[in-house]
């Protein structure tokens, strides 16, 4: 009767532990900040073991392997602490594939990518979508589209080379995605938006200045602080050759709308979008545009939404890289514990537009 007590009394012990969580849930991010001993077996275990979970009333946890092994349990066979864990096995796998593709004249195939890394397709696959965010095809398309870029950008590159440069094995490839890429012809993103019309207008509201810009496409820019030169300037630098042409009486109504908005968010705000970025975060921004007014999320919750709940830093990443305010609510992303994280417009702004929407 004593030793079914002591173990009642360890198992309610051991279950209230937070850490007992964590080996239910295989946890990979507490490998190396606890090992866990079953005594029916005599080994002890990381977090992540996949092997099949004890009773809590065998469970014993020990801050590190020696101390374990100085109580007598021996290293489990299947997890095996003292090696690399598999999280840190499949980043490495992970970054020598991206090597892989970097320097790939032509996206590698699939299956032999994932056959050069030692894996099977399928769980290559999941592995290299949890740990970037993006599928091995669409990381490579990203990569090709940076390196164009930088292509463009050098004064003595012309288009025709920096397309083959950059990895693209024919113009028509290009081009089949340069406009939603660069939110311009390459030409004119060569030389600095060149060429390209961006209609502009300054406003007012009640969280300081606003600027909006579109291209032919769309809204390119949503952009708010204290000073409007400032917007303004931000707009010439980063399309420097453009034509800006502001005072336009139609365009200055958008301004009005998105104005209006900001100070009555019941009425909705529903704009075409220039969006440009990568394919992960056009996925994340995507996401934020379902969030209604008056609702928020954490980023990890929008990870999930988007397929990919072990992305969270780089969905705040993504949340950190959009240049479309309100249109595009970063706004209504918190942290886990429910306070304001960073925004790129000032986190007065983030609370005050979330008390709006939360009244309306």
């Amino acid at each position: 009767m004593k030793i079914g007590a002591n173990m009642e009394q360890n198992a309610i012990s051991i279950e209230r532990d937070p850490r007992w969580q964590q080996v239910l849930n295989r946890d990979t991010a507490a490998d190396g900040t606890f090992v866990y001993a079953v005594k029916t077996t005599g080994v002890y275990c990381r977090p992540s073991c996949p092997s099949r979970r004890a009773k809590p009333g065998n469970v014993s946890f020990y801050e590190c392997m020696d101390e374990a092994e100085t109580a007598g349990f021996r290293e489990c066979r299947r997890c095996h602490p003292r090696g690399q864990s598999p999280k840190d096995l499949s980043q490495e796998v992970v970054v020598a594939a991206c090597r892989l593709i970097e320097r790939s004249d032509q996206q590698p195939n699939l299956d032999d990518l994932a056959r050069s890394m030692g894996y099977s397709t399928s769980h290559f696959h999941r592995q290299f979508k949890a740990a970037t965010g993006l599928t091995p095809k669409a990381y490579g398309a990203a990569h090709r589209m940076r390196k164009m870029r930088r292509e463009l950008s050098r004064n003595e590159s012309s288009v025709t080379s920096a397309i083959f440069d950059a990895g693209f094995n024919a113009n028509s490839r290009f081009y089949e995605t340069s406009n939603d890429a660069l939110g311009m012809t390459p030409t004119a993103f060569r030389k600095g938006g060149e060429n390209t019309v961006i209609r502009f207008a300054v406003g007012e509201c009640s969280l300081g200045s606003i600027l909006v810009a579109r291209s032919s496409k769309g809204i390119c820019a949503i952009s708010l602080g204290q000073d409007a030169d400032e917007l303004l300037r931000d707009l010439q630098d980063s399309f420097p050759k453009a034509e800006l042409i502001g005072n336009d009486d139609r365009f200055e109504a958008l301004v009005a709308e998105v104005v209006g908005f900001i100070e009555a968010p019941r009425l909705g705000l529903n704009l075409p979008l220039d969006i440009q970025g990568t394919a992960f975060q056009q996925r994340v921004w995507q996401a934020l545009r379902s969030i209604p007014a008056g609702e928020t999320v954490s980023y990890s919750e929008l990870a999930e939404r988007i397929g990919n709940p072990s992305a969270v830093r780089a969905v705040a990443r993504a949340c950190a890289a959009n240049k479309i305010a309100i249109a595009i609510p970063c706004h209504r992303v918190i942290r886990n514990d429910g306070n304001l994280s960073g925004y790129r417009w000032g986190v007065e702004r983030k609370k005050a537009l979330l008390a709006r929407e939360a009244q309306a």
